[in-house]
């Protein structure tokens, strides 16, 4: 079952693309890893440049796309390799 979950997690991730690039961050490897526990998934991302003024927007979109997935109550967002990476985890996982 969580393999499945996992499946779907990605497809609904892979809709949120970087809005630099036009790409999926999916695509653009920005995911490094999903994972499901029951009914969380976690979601590692590794922005392109550790400056990336746009990574809390797209945590927030693949956090949300991650959420609207059946079977998925809530994404944990961990964003890794930025300058502001705690500030950004704090804001996205809020709850």
């Amino acid at each position: 079952m969580s393999d499945d979950l996992a499946i779907n997690v990605k497809e609904a991730v892979s809709k949120v693309n970087d809005p630099h690039m036009g790409v999926s961050i999916v695509e653009m490897g920005i995911v490094q890893s999903i994972d499901i526990d029951g009914d969380t998934a976690k979601i590692v991302i590794k922005p392109t440049n550790p400056g990336c003024m746009s990574v809390a927007r797209m945590a927030a979109d693949a956090k949300a796309n991650a959420e609207s997935v059946d079977g998925i109550a809530k994404a944990e967002i961990v964003v890794e390799g930025h300058v502001m990476a705690d500030s950004i985890n704090e804001m996205i996982n809020k709850n």
